[in-house]
């Protein structure tokens, strides 16, 4: 993730190179430099002219080469684009590969190599790791996402409660692309200053701040089997905003959290070990200790096995409905 900052702060500062590969499984980072790039690089009067885009699937290296050795017409710099470049021929980055062992300077040519790594043996990756700019993302793992949240918003000047933020990482996940959209929605609705809190978060994003998978890992944790069924009833008759999935995956990545918590030897280090906000981490250690780790462990087994049978695997029942609510019974009976 620094990496992805670091990129992003040197293309803000006009700083260039004249190679970029960026590939990995989270498009959102690769369209985001894409995107930095293209709003400094390319303007109306020079779209026309000094910019193109490649497709993968269609692209020919060699026309790629091509119009990246032609010289600007109107801008400052010949952009050159290969979105899915993943779908292009290896013997296409072979031949990229010279390319970029002695570029064009004033042309910019952004490779977006999709839903992968790129081979870091390669002599792709070698070249361009010597001219430009390499970047290599991957998804965040879920104790990471509320962290992003926090510095996202603070880049779009927004301010959230520790509970807002949790509530968009248990609700939205680890989609980057939709959690910047939210955020974004966020900032265009609230007034300079204000504090986006569970109320903001409920009126304009449209979930409860009463009844949502972060309320209902909090009531099991407090062992509240009346207000973890009304939230289950509740999810249950709303299933098109809250899909079984989504809550089996937020249900795992508590338990987990709790599991972890348990072997931390430095409390102080407690709450980032685990990936919360330490204004969290009470609730978190009174739930952990009101279970042992074998009743936690079993607790993960159960959630894996409710997601096993959400798949049609390994039992004959597939209503969302009553998987739900049997996996709440067996987790009040451990």
């Amino acid at each position: 993730m620094q990496a992805f900052f670091t990129l992003l702060s040197k293309i803000d500062k006009d700083q260039f190179s004249p190679i970029y590969l960026l590939s990995g499984t989270e498009s959102f980072y690769i369209d985001s430099i894409l995107t930095a790039l293209t709003s400094k690089l390319v303007d109306e009067a020079s779209r026309d002219f000094d910019y193109t885009i490649f497709f993968g699937k269609e692209a020919n290296a060699s026309q790629v080469i091509e119009t990246a050795k032609r010289y600007p017409m109107i801008g400052r710099h010949n952009v050159v684009v290969v979105k899915e470049a993943q779908q292009m021929p290896p013997s296409a980055f072979d031949e990229l590969a010279l390319y970029a062992a002695q570029p064009t300077q004033q042309t910019v040519v952004v490779l977006c190599y999709m839903h992968k790594a790129f081979d870091k043996r390669k002599k792709l990756f070698k070249a361009v790791e010597k001219s430009g700019e390499l970047l290599t993302v991957k998804p965040l793992y879920d104790n990471q996402i509320p962290q992003w949240i926090r510095e996202h918003a603070r880049s779009l000047e927004l301010d959230l409660t520790p509970t807002a933020v949790e509530l968009l990482a248990t609700y939205v996940g680890a989609n980057l692309t939709l959690l910047s959209n939210e955020l974004k929605k966020l900032k265009l609705v609230v007034q300079l200053n204000e504090t986006v809190s569970e109320e903001t978060i409920e009126k304009f994003i449209g979930i409860s701040k009463k009844f949502n998978s972060f309320e209902l890992q909090k009531a099991i944790g407090q062992r509240n089997f009346s207000l973890a069924f009304q939230i289950v009833q509740y999810l249950n008759r709303n299933r098109k905003d809250h899909p079984l999935v989504l809550t089996l995956s937020s249900l795992h990545s508590y338990f987990q959290k709790l599991l972890l918590l348990k072997g931390v030897a430095n409390p102080r280090a407690a709450a980032g070990t685990i990936g919360v906000s330490p204004y969290f981490l009470k609730e978190y250690e009174a739930a952990a200790s009101r279970m042992s780790m074998k009743q936690i462990s079993t607790a993960m087994r159960c959630i894996f096995e409710a997601d096993l049978m959400s798949k049609g695997i390994g039992g004959s029942n597939s209503n969302p409905n009553q998987i739900l609510e049997t996996l709440l019974i067996r987790l009040f009976t451990l």
